[in-house]
């Protein structure tokens, strides 16, 4: 058992260095909504000036580590630290029993992952223990020296294994509300849809087509590694300034396990290299507090790369079964298909991820007769929730296989095919909610299509020469052209903006305006985590369209203000972005008032006219200037705080998946040209062209860039990224850059974008979440252009050189 040396709380009077300050973006023209403005910290990150959290120093901080399972299920006997605690410059070392509160654990929507392992390990690399020393390396070799007795336990892998008669249980003592609703306890969620009779269609279908298909286990590969920097406080509470992607929910998770109420966490955003979900869940935030107020020392947690594979969430590996039913005309009858999800050792976001795959499973056609099973499963492999596409990702690749192998049955091209049962505004989803927005889907694939192709055999240069960087396999140079077969392939997908399901949706902001050394400046306050996606510009070119001002200052995201939601599911601007849109209007109303009282007698328009502001003045809607706003405003601040909600979701029927489940959806389609070494097995994607309708692109340069961010990451599953898990131990095999392979320069082809703005008239500026929908359909059109290329069926991703030799 460890010491239990009595908490210190010194005053620690200095700043960390590091610590964000806020962002003010003066702009000479207008630099509002529609504008690619450039972000304030683009410079600071290209010339390595922006702090990030793992940059964060305090004078007089210690360094915390973490010790982690090497086995994926065992039952833990006895943990001695005694050696760790005897080296010298160590000054904690803290196990489960040494947690302060009755609550022990935490999570996103059900609370099943203890802080520390206590009684056992689910999986591999689970925390088992915290070290506090004066150096990082002094912790890691402490952290080396405990030594814990475990006895390993059989290991659940698959769905054969969690639901065999007699199965080992992941967690034996279910209390949550999915508990009573799942066939087995090893099933975390269960999620129907159906609609229709799919069985009698099916018996009226012309060609029916069936495929199974496996999704491999992606990791998020942000670059900016888990990391924070807790200080404790005078007052018993404790300051965490942490990379994450959504601050008072980890506060909600972090005050229990703490013994503190929430007044006494005070988190702040730090710099963050980057999120696509692997934020959403707690990483070192507990760990760093607990050290922090043990000790009563700022302590500093980072990860390296190694330990960061086992500190997030990845997304869910998959098994997929397809059935498709057409007319001899390409007409769907029905689709019937089953999803298995493998969540891992503890729940995370996986519910939703259930809720996802199976309201969106069918893809963006119209189907009248379906019937969806989707679930996640416990296992013993690592913990999987959040990433870019959110189930709606592995739904997208097998079922645009499915639909390239029924044009191929029915002797239609696959466009067309697609084409003639797209849905359209007005179209009803297979969860009966009907599509009140744009939706062109039959556009979006007519535009990629109607493309140039990029020229052929782009590797032979002038004089007979061979450029091999244009080849498969590139500069390796093993081949000049022969055996060198392209390829042609499409693909098209949906998916959900915002948060879904019931759940209550919102966004806070504080806007503030006031004269300050002679101009009237915009100061906006949010929660939101900006984790590359933008939202700092975007947040001062809203308030700047809406007050008219040139000066605007982001304050740091912290939990002085209320919740922002999480930087998640394409909501950010939508819904953040609303809130401080809302709150922009509310100023101004309060201005135009201001001005009334002053200056309202003087002309008749203050009370007749529109008013706007408009370049730091008040102006009538023919463009006449009322009064400056520097007059208006004089010695007073206006400030406004507003939450701000989207249209309101249900949950889906348990048993049949109806409901008006999601607020909003957004469509991007793929064209994937790839040049394919058919003896080797080495793919070159040269092109991968988007569409994609973004209702109205508030920052067309942002636009741009989450398109082609996207676009990447679905190229990266599609022929190289893959976490690999033992079948047998549950143990992760490549957890490093060098064995987990992501798209570098090389690898990236170019993305022209076709861009088209169809406003949702039910979304600020009628905007449509951006980021995600671009990372479904670029998978399935890369994997669609290497069966035109190979003729081999291709039913798994990532392809892997030995899929196209078959020498697997």
């Amino acid at each position: 058992m460890t010491t239990r040396p009595t908490r210190h709380t010194p005053r620690i009077p200095t700043t960390p260095t590091g610590t964000p300050t806020g962002l003010t973006q003066g702009s000479p023209t207008r630099g509002g909504i529609g504008e690619s403005t450039l972000r304030p910290d683009g410079t600071l990150k290209v010339t390595g000036e922006f702090a990030y959290s793992s940059d964060m120093w305090h004078e007089h901080m210690l360094w915390g580590h973490t010790l982690r399972a090497p086995l994926a299920h065992a039952e833990i006997r006895a943990v001695d630290v005694t050696a760790a605690l005897a080296t010298p410059g160590v000054h904690a070392v803290l196990t489960h029993d040494d947690l302060p509160a009755d609550v022990t654990h935490y999570g996103l929507e059900f609370q099943d992952t203890p802080a520390l392992a206590h009684g056992k390990v689910r999986h591999h690399g689970e925390p088992v223990a915290l070290v506090a020393a004066d150096h990082p390396e002094t912790a890691r070799r402490a952290a080396a020296k405990i030594v814990v007795d475990y006895v390993e336990l059989p290991v659940v892998t698959d769905e054969a294994s969690a639901t065999a008669p007699g199965a080992v249980l992941v967690h034996e003592h279910r209390t949550d509300h999915h508990a009573a609703h799942v066939p087995h306890p090893n099933v975390v969620h269960r999620q129907p849809v159906v609609r229709g009779d799919a069985a009698a269609a099916a018996r009226r279908a012309d060609v029916v087509v069936t495929g199974e298909y496996v999704f491999g286990m992606q990791d998020q590969a942000f670059l900016g590694p888990e990391s924070g920097l807790a200080v404790p406080c005078e007052d018993g509470g404790v300051e965490l300034y942490v990379a994450t992607q959504w601050l008072h929910s980890d506060l909600a998770q972090i005050a229990p396990v703490l013994g503190l109420p929430p007044e006494k966490v005070r988190m702040t955003l730090a710099g963050v290299g980057g999120a696509f979900g692997g934020r959403e869940d707690l990483s070192m935030q507990i760990h760093a507090c607990l050290l922090a107020l043990r000790t009563g020392r700022p302590v500093k947690m980072v990860y390296n790369r190694f330990e960061s594979f086992f500190g997030h969430v990845h997304r869910h590996p998959a098994k997929l079964r397809y059935e498709h039913g057409a007319t001899r005309d390409g007409k769907l009858t029905h689709v019937r298909c089953r999803i298995v999800l493998d969540g891992g050792a503890y729940a995370s976001s996986s519910p939703a991820v259930v809720g996802n795959a199976a309201s969106l499973g069918v893809g963006p056609y119209v189907v009248d007769d379906v019937d969806v099973e989707a679930l996640a499963l416990y296992t013993n492999n690592p913990p999987c929730g959040a990433m870019r596409g959110f189930g709606a990702v592995q739904a997208c690749f097998a079922y645009e296989a499915q639909m390239d192998k029924l044009a191929a049955a029915l002797d239609l091209d696959p466009v067309e095919l697609r084409r003639r049962n797209a849905m359209e505004q007005g179209s009803t989803m297979p969860t009966g909610q009907r599509v009140d927005s744009p939706a062109p889907v039959a556009e979006l694939l007519r535009r990629v299509k109607a493309r140039p192709l990029p020229p052929e055999r782009q590797w032979e240069v002038a004089g007979g020469g061979v450029d091999v960087r244009a080849l498969p396999g590139g500069l390796s140079n093993t081949t000049h052209g022969e055996g060198v077969v392209r390829g042609v392939g499409y693909a098209v997908g949906i998916k959900n903006v915002g948060f879904s399901e019931g759940f209550d949706d919102y966004s806070t902001a504080r806007v503030r305006m006031e004269v300050v050394g002679g101009a009237a400046v915009a100061t906006v306050h949010t929660a939101m985590a900006e984790v590359g996606q933008g939202g700092v510009t975007v947040h001062a070119q809203i308030a700047r369209t809406e007050l008219g001002v040139a000066q605007v200052t982001i304050r740091p995201a912290d939990t002085q203000v209320g919740s922002a939601g999480s930087t998640s599911a394409s909501r950010q601007t939508y819904v953040t972005g609303g809130a401080v849109k809302h709150a922009c209007e509310a100023v101004r109303a309060r201005v135009f008032d201001l001005g009334r009282a002053k200056f309202g007698p003087y002309h008749p328009a203050w009370a007749t006219a529109e008013l706007r502001l408009e370049g730091g003045k008040v102006v009538t809607d023919g463009g006449e200037a009322l009064a400056d706003l520097v007059d208006v405003l004089g010695e007073e601040a206006v400030e406004v705080v507003t939450e701000w909600r989207h249209r309101p979701t249900q949950p889906f029927d348990r048993t049949t998946g109806q409901g008006d489940g999601h607020v909003q959806y957004s469509f991007a389609a793929h064209r994937a040209v790839v040049e394919v070494d058919t003896e080797l097995g080495l793919v070159k994607v040269v092109e991968l062209a988007c569409a994609q309708d973004v209702g109205k692109a508030l920052n067309p340069l942002s636009v741009l860039g989450q398109i082609q961010g996207g676009t990447t990451q679905g190229l990266g599953i599609a022929v190289m990224e893959e976490i690999l898990v033992d079948p047998v131990t549950a143990r992760v095999r490549n957890p490093s850059f060098t064995d987990y392979l992501i798209p570098t320069v090389l690898d990236t082809p170019a993305i022209p974008v076709d861009v088209l703005e169809l406003a949702d008239a039910h979304a600020p500026y009628g905007l449509r979440g951006v980021g995600e929908a671009p990372t479904l359909s670029a998978t399935p059109a890369v994997l669609a252009a290497i069966r035109a290329a190979t003729g081999l069926e291709l039913n798994r991703v990532p392809v892997r050189p030995e899929h196209l030799t078959g020498t697997s």
